[in-house]
């Protein structure tokens, strides 16, 4: 007699048609509620099986050539995948509206081209991963192998845009975060993947169902269990002599670049720098220690873009700058850098390091740039069309050169600065050379609204910060600012939408952890593994079959 799990699972793979259409993308927008702000990752045990018998049901034409053998497959993992990012990253949609009369025609472009677009890469994952189908579970082996690779080559082809990895689902909170510091999140995914897809062994009873159900548990368990063993590894206590302050203005990305708003936005920024301690954060402070342990040397941290000039242009901001910082104080701040006069002038995205006295003592310029949002690509053929990147910066803003560790004042902590979405990518983030005490995430959300990216931006922050060991600090225009110490855990921070001020100590940074030393190399290992699995199973299968 069938189970209920065993006619679901033959339904899904003799679909056709629209059913099988809806059940594709069903099963991929689902998976979504394991993102941030939702964080179920229990939805990937219903959304990967469902993908799994896709895959089973989607053969292709005997005796037909390798595409059109392929195509069943790759409209499978494309259909999955475009309903996996439209529900996940339509909030693209309000940066769209903050300037709705220029920009309306680009609306459709973000919540749907963009998503049809990435759904290739899991399109072309499904295709290769039928060419080493088996019956048994090392199907599952062969979808984790091609899901991880084509997720990582997403993260670097066309620039990359790695947000939202499958990864991200299995690391909802610091007790399953640990992972990344070993395997990196490219490692997370492949695992992930595999466990996530278990259940749909249960609806088959064949070989191997046992151990590889074994192993997806033991998987897990080891997930949990270092996960708990990494928390525990944590320095306690923090920097001495250090405090941090950040400054959340909460200003909306539609009065950021108003020239009327200007001086009513430095002016509210210096207020809050001025500011008493607040009396509590809204994140409950953990054993890494309260600002008030840490007298001496304050950092204030202002978010990208603070300046709503160009400062070296305002003397007298440089003026009441300098009267706003207390002795022993540093800001550090996003700023718009300018390079040049007239039109030769060359724009940089970038962060300063100034002084007590206003002075200007260093700056990095942010390297990965936003396409379309900061720079066009094929700038002078778009402009020639009426084009224009969402910021309307002539010219859009140019990359930086490279990217270092930057002392936070003579004598002060060091910190690695990462501008906006450029803190989603570890792999670019360099290995050896002067390690930092904590790494520096200013962003503006602003442009987003209340919506899940904000939280889906800080959520890979973290685990950047996770992979690498390190304390994040993070002040964000309109939220999420925090600090986490150095495995993930919040020590203070303020809530998205809210306006005023994080006072809390640095926490010390871990050793480095072995994805700091060895960077991909872990996942490469088990990526080799797990591709040789699959081929395997693939010959196995095609012996028994012929």
């Amino acid at each position: 007699m069938q189970t209920g799990l065993q006619r679901l699972s033959g339904r899904v793979i003799l679909s056709e048609g629209w059913t099988r259409v809806a059940i594709a993308v069903f099963a991929g927008a689902l998976l979504v509620l394991g993102l941030a702000p939702f964080n179920v990752p229990a939805v990937g045990f219903l959304s990967f099986p469902l993908l799994v018998w896709l895959v089973d049901g989607a053969s292709g034409t005997p005796g037909a050539g390798l595409l059109r053998r392929s195509w069943p497959a790759f409209c499978v993992g494309w259909l999955f995948g475009f309903g996996y990012f439209v529900a996940g990253l339509w909030w693209l949609g309000s940066a769209i509206l903050v300037d709705a009369g220029e920009f309306w025609w680009a609306l459709p472009l973000a919540i749907l081209a963009l998503p049809a677009a990435l759904a290739v890469y899991w399109g072309l994952a499904t295709a290769l991963a039928r060419l080493f189908w088996s019956d048994g579970p090392l199907r599952l082996v062969a979808l984790a192998a091609s899901l991880s690779l084509f997720e990582m080559l997403r993260g670097v082809l066309l620039t990359g845009f790695t947000w939202n990895t499958i990864g991200d689902i299995a690391a909802p909170v610091p007790l399953l975060m640990g992972s990344v510091s070993v395997i990196g999140l490219n490692g997370l995914t492949l695992l992930s993947v595999f466990v996530f897809s278990l259940p749909a062994l249960v609806a088959t009873p064949l070989r191997g169902r046992g151990a590889a159900l074994g192993i997806g548990l033991v998987l897990l368990a080891a997930h949990v269990g270092f996960g708990a063993w990494h928390l525990s590894q944590a320095p306690s206590g923090h920097v001495p002599g250090v405090s941090l302050r950040l400054v959340q203005p909460n200003i909306l990305q539609g009065q950021k670049w108003d020239p009327a708003e200007a001086e009513r936005i430095f002016a509210r920024q210096l207020e809050l720098t001025e500011a008493p301690k607040a009396p509590e954060p809204i994140l409950q402070s953990q054993p890494a220690g309260t600002a008030s342990d840490a007298p001496g040397r304050r950092l204030v941290i202002w978010p990208e873009s603070s300046f709503p000039f160009i400062l070296t242009q305002r003397p007298d901001a440089v003026a009441s700058l300098a009267d706003a910082l207390a002795p022993g104080d540093t800001l550090i701040a996003g700023a718009t850098r300018m390079e040049g006069e007239g039109e030769a002038a060359r724009f940089f995205n970038s962060i300063y390091v100034i002084g007590e006295d206003g002075t200007i003592l260093d700056a990095q310029d942010k390297l990965h740039l936003v396409p379309f949002g900061e720079y066009l690509p094929f700038q002078t053929l778009l402009e020639s069309w009426g084009v224009n990147q969402l910021t309307n910066l002539p010219g859009g803003f140019s990359a930086g050169a490279s990217r270092r560790v930057l002392p936070a004042g003579e004598g002060g902590p060091r910190f690695l600065p990462l501008i906006c979405y450029e803190a989603i990518f570890p792999g670019e983030i360099g290995r050896g050379g002067e390690r930092p005490d904590f790494i520096l995430n200013v962003t503006n959300d602003a442009w987003y609204g209340r919506t899940p990216g904000p939280y889906q931006h800080l959520r890979q922050a973290q685990l950047t910060a996770v992979a690498f060991g390190l304390p994040l600090v993070r002040a964000a225009n309109t939220g999420i600012s925090i600090v986490t110490d150095s495995v993930g855990r919040p020590v203070a921070g303020l809530a998205l939408g809210e306006g005023g001020t994080v006072d809390a100590a640095l926490p010390l940074a871990s050793a480095p952890t072995i994805y700091a030393r060895w960077g991909e190399r872990p996942f490469h290992a088990i990526w080799l593994f797990s591709a040789l699995l699959a081929l395997v199973g693939a010959v196995r299968f095609r012996r028994t079959v012929d």
